[in-house]
């Protein structure tokens, strides 16, 4: 606690998004369930999933950061772990549904019903318990992220290589989705959802509530992260980043040092999804595919690599803006949010963060 104190001492433009986080944490739930619907400060509730998911996007952003920011692995496919977290969440939240789908089959979601399944695949058995599908929202797709990591890290893949194969990991996890014979929904995904931990998904209180959570799990993250990157590891994060080959050459186990943040990372990520899921009501294969991975590196790039901070805001200023371009112009709205990337790296080229730093780019 007191490392991730200090660490947040000497951030004072995270100190105060962290702030703004907490006050909406408490602000949203009394702005939706307090207010009346008249009054010009309440929130209705698809304002409220909106902006959730506006800060799972920001997590998301926050776990790409601190692989490429501070480790400097540009990784192309974090897309997926978000994906598997959100899978996870999904299978959850389908196995609640129970004997209330369009089949009524109390035992298997209304899918499998559809596409004459008998039983249960087995990698389907404890989902049914809170208990055992919270971990996995880390276990998945930390281990998928320890595995990879693993081959490539020990086989000094680098650079632009470790890009092209992260990428291509999450286009084999996208194809294999797509296949109803896996079991997860096929094209269509999981979506039907009726209740979370015993609470009503279609209810105001609880979309507040998930709004919280994914405030709260950002801001938990965020001092993680911080506390992290204040320690020797850290240290040695930035050394690799900037000099692998010496640091491995002064006995550096480098490729432990990359694995250990790349599975965080991928943790971070995985909550991201669990929390996106409940919040917009359905996870498909789309959300594995390599476009919005790179997209989440435009997110980092925009708000500003490497300050943690910055990555969140670009997330949410990202799809903020997309979601207000598509409604002011909705065929041309792809123009204008390319416009602003393209403003951003001619005049920001260190993102929205150098707006905010007392260094400023050599011309």
């Amino acid at each position: 606690m007191g490392l991730a104190m200090r660490a947040m001492g000497q951030d004072r433009a995270g100190c105060v998004l962290l702030a703004v986080l907490l006050l909406a944490a408490v602000w949203v739930p009394i702005a939706s369930l307090a207010l009346p619907d008249t009054h010009p400060l309440h929130l209705g509730a698809y304002s409220v999933s909106l902006w959730g998911k506006y800060l799972c996007f920001g997590l998301l952003a926050l776990s790409l950061d601190i692989v490429w920011g501070k480790l400097g692995i540009l990784s192309l496919g974090h897309g997926v772990f978000f994906g598997l977290g959100g899978y996870v969440m999904g299978m959850y939240l389908m196995r609640q549904v129970g004997d209330r789908g369009v089949y009524g089959d109390p035992i298997l979601p209304d899918f499998m019903v559809f596409l004459n399944w008998d039983a249960l695949p087995w990698y389907w058995y404890g989902f049914d318990h809170a208990w055992f599908a919270l971990p996995m929202i880390l276990i998945v797709p930390g281990l998928l992220a320890f595995v990879f990591g693993a081959l490539a890290f020990r086989s000094r893949v680098t650079g632009v290589y470790l890009s092209i194969i992260t990428q291509a990991m999450t286009y084999a996890v996208m194809l294999a989705f797509f296949r109803n014979e896996l079991g997860f929904g096929g094209n269509n995904g999981l979506t039907g959802f009726f209740d979370i931990v015993g609470f009503d998904l279609r209810e105001d209180s609880t979309r507040a509530a998930l709004f919280s959570a994914s405030a709260v799990a950002l801001v938990v993250s965020y001092v993680l992260c911080r506390a992290v990157f204040a320690t020797r590891l850290g240290l040695v994060c930035t050394a690799v980043r900037d000099a692998e080959s010496r640091v491995r050459f002064l006995g550096y186990r480098t490729d432990r040092v990359k694995l250990s943040v790349f599975v965080l990372s991928a943790c971070i990520a995985g909550v991201a999804g669990a929390l996106y899921v409940p919040q917009v009501g359905i996870i498909n294969p789309g959300e594995f595919s390599p476009l919005n991975s790179i997209e989440i590196v435009i997110w980092v790039a925009l708000g500003g690599r490497g300050t943690l901070w910055g990555a969140v805001v670009g997330a949410v200023v990202v799809n903020y803006a997309k979601t207000q371009f598509t409604g002011w112009v909705p065929e041309g709205w792809l123009f204008l949010l390319g416009g602003l990337f393209v403003l951003t790296t001619l005049y920001l080229p260190r993102g929205i963060a150098m707006l905010f730093s007392s260094k400023r780019v050599q011309p």
